[in-house]
């Protein structure tokens, strides 16, 4: 019986079809050198190949037969033809005075336990989608989010985070960075180029806000969260369920302050919530934008609860604010992957996320007690009750936090410390972003054992076996 096989597969080739047989033989043979094939390829049949270039097939046939009694491709009868032999593809190499980090163990804060991503929901949730959504919704996303998320979301937020939205004043974007890139976009047209951010606060996100063309500033944080007294800017960029990195949360008079300065003097409240579900000791505590919906701008995300690598986020806004932000997204042309939206919209809806929410909240909290049972005496936790870190204060009289940063590097532990984040220099209290959350479950034990052999080595406790359960 006769076997046919056809290939659909594109292959682009340097070659002037002037130079005949020979000049195809040769571009052929530069791309297998260059290694733009890699061995074990599937080559195009002789047939579409000779299609695709206007050549007669028997010139490509030809051309097959030499360079596989060169030893570069592989013919069978009635298989396809195959590279035999392939080069190197070309790669940069690394920049001069570098050298990759290679930590074995992750405590870094912000960052969930990716493993333990609900792959199984997800994919129902991709499968109901696939099988109920019509066909239009596979179109271009509507630069605000797909109307199907913005829906979900507002009866979300409004039933777990008591935030006051309607899905006409929400706004999907691709992860925290770029609301904040947004939002600072947004205001700088409309001719706010000042905005505040807490000290300490993560340095990334002033990083991107100054790179849309923000002045930043710092206003400073106590026990009771920002000092509103201290606020003299157009807009602030706050944490009140619980202030990275300190952890505290911001208190019940505060937020009433904080809403009537915005109030009176016109001013801009952006709440990032970046954690506010993962609260273990009380209470979750409301949303800031409830008590003023018209000066707060509620900013969320999925990165804690679900996976960093959906970028998935989104921002609740003024109505004053809807119309400069989405100019700022049609300026760009950005538009935040529709499909991902979709499915999560599902886990909304179907109450998937809310359990998979909880699973996590006592994964988590397991977790931060059993830190905390190991923590040496001398070190002051703060930030305890909500959230997936908690920052360890040192003693006064040392060590520093570049100490345990340099034993931490020889344990190959990746940690932050809290004098990164701050904004003024000088002397602060010093101390340790733990992020418990970031190990996998497996890993958790270990990582806990050498976060506790770098403390030793400073002279913090000493080094001990981490327990693998609770006792």
């Amino acid at each position: 019986m006769q076997v046919s096989w056809s290939s659909s597969t594109d292959l682009h080739l340097d070659w002037d079809p002037a130079s005949g047989r020979e000049g195809l033989a040769g571009a052929l043979r530069s791309t297998l050198r260059a290694g733009r094939l890699p061995q074990g390829s599937v080559l195009p049949s002789t047939r579409a190949l000779a299609l695709d270039l206007g050549v007669a097939r028997g010139t490509v046939t030809r051309v097959y037969a030499d360079l596989a009694a060169e030893g570069y491709l592989q013919t069978r009868q009635g298989a396809p033809t195959t590279v035999a032999t392939a080069g190197t593809p070309a790669s940069s190499p690394p920049p001069p005075g570098t050298r990759p980090s290679t930590p074995r163990w992750n405590l870094l804060p912000g960052r969930p336990d990716v493993s333990s991503f609900p792959r199984t929901l997800w994919t129902s949730a991709t499968r109901r989608v696939l099988r109920d959504v019509p066909a239009g919704s596979f179109g271009y996303a509507h630069e605000l989010g797909m109307p199907e998320l913005r829906a979900a979301l507002a009866r979300y937020l409004a039933r777990s985070r008591g935030v006051l939205a309607d899905p006409d004043r929400i706004v999907v974007c691709g992860g925290h960075a770029h609301a904040i890139h947004l939002l600072a976009t947004a205001l700088r047209d409309s001719g706010t180029s000042e905005i505040a951010f807490e000290d300490p606060s993560l340095p990334h996100f002033r990083e991107v806000a100054a790179a849309a063309g923000a002045s930043v500033v710092g206003v400073p944080v106590d026990d009771d969260g920002v000092v509103v007294s201290e606020l003299d800017s157009p807009v602030v960029v706050v944490t009140p369920a619980h202030q990275y990195p300190l952890g505290v949360t911001l208190a019940a008079d505060r937020r009433a302050t904080l809403t009537r300065w915005a109030d009176s003097s016109g001013a801009l409240v952006v709440e990032d919530d970046y954690d506010g579900e993962f609260r273990f000791d009380r209470q979750p505590v409301g949303a800031v934008q409830a008590l003023a919906p018209e000066r707060v701008v509620y900013a969320g995300t999925a990165s804690k609860a679900l996976a960093p690598a959906l970028r998935l986020s989104w921002l609740v806004l003024p109505r004053s604010l809807v119309g400069p932000v989405r100019a700022a997204l049609l300026a760009t042309g950005w538009r935040t992957p529709g499909l991902e939206q979709l499915i999560f919209a599902d886990l909304l809806n179907s109450g998937a996320y809310d359990r998979h929410v909880r699973r996590r909240r006592l994964a988590y909290r397991t977790r931060r007690d059993r830190l905390l049972a190991a923590v040496p005496d001398g070190l002051r936790p703060l930030g305890i009750s909500a959230g997936l870190h908690l920052v360890l204060m040192l003693p006064d009289s040392g060590p520093t936090e570049d100490d345990v940063l340099t034993a931490a590097a020889r344990r190959r532990l990746d940690l932050h410390a809290l004098g990164s984040h701050r904004m003024r220099a000088g002397q602060h209290p010093q101390g340790i972003i733990v992020g418990y959350a970031a190990p996998a479950e497996h890993a958790f034990t270990p990582t806990v054992d050498a976060l506790l052999a770098t403390l030793a080595d400073v002279g913090l406790g000493q080094a001990s076996h981490f327990p693998g359960k609770v006792r």
